[in-house]
């Protein structure tokens, strides 16, 4: 089967898993965006007033089916097409939580804090656990950078 840089030539067989996930992503923060992000008032309720990030496209949806937050008056009720898309985003923000995470660990080493004291700050009961932590969620972001590198 021949592909093109842009997936498979052929309209049956499935794009590769990577791309779809991808598009789903901008797809998925458009959707979000556009059904609960679409006026003033809705985008106040986020951290940044301008632009839904993913995690908070995410936690938008958890709490509007939560009932945490209320939809606003003529706003969409939360449909199964929206709870996929922020589903579709939960690994993307999983990543950037390890990637922030990674880089606050980083910081906190270069500002001396001990490694008790990061352990302390994570709810972790030793400085071993929070070293140990820190070199999986190192490791997990250099496969990552070498996986987007390959594709």
């Amino acid at each position: 089967m021949s592909h093109t840089t842009d997936g498979p030539t052929d309209p049956f067989t499935p794009p590769h898993p990577e791309q779809a996930r991808a598009h789903r992503v901008y797809a998925s923060l458009y959707r979000i965006a556009e059904r609960h992000a679409a006026t003033d008032e809705q985008r106040h309720r986020q951290v940044h007033p301008t632009a839904v990030g993913p995690h908070e496209a995410v936690r938008l949806v958890a709490f509007l089916l939560s009932g945490a937050v209320q939809p606003e008056e003529g706003e969409p009720e939360v449909d199964r097409a929206d709870i996929t898309a922020a589903l579709s985003l939960v690994p993307l923000v999983r990543a950037e939580m390890d990637e922030l995470e990674t880089g606050l660990l980083q910081m906190a080493r270069g500002r001396g804090l001990t490694w008790q004291e990061i352990a302390f700050g994570l709810g972790l009961g030793t400085p071993q656990a929070a070293r140990q932590r820190y070199e999986r969620l190192a490791s997990r972001a250099t496969a990552e950078a070498g996986d987007s590198e390959e594709g």
